[in-house]
């Protein structure tokens, strides 16, 4: 029984610090973030004032003049 606990208890414990439930922005190609890691680009902010960190190949291009 207490090994069950203490499993229990470092899961629980590892849930709330492994990063990976990121929010999900832009049509689901782009992570909301603090910063941005290396290869993504900001385009817009997510709903609780991070960062939407999204691939260059995933961002609209701009129409040119």
């Amino acid at each position: 029984m207490k090994s069950f606990l203490l499993t229990l208890g470092v899961l629980l414990l590892f849930s709330q610090v492994i990063p990976g439930n990121t929010e999900k922005c832009w049509n689901l190609h782009g992570s909301c973030r603090e910063k941005c890691i290396r290869n993504e680009r900001v385009y817009v902010f997510c709903l609780n004032g991070k960062l939407c960190c999204v691939k260059p190949k995933h961002q609209p291009q701009l129409p040119t003049k």
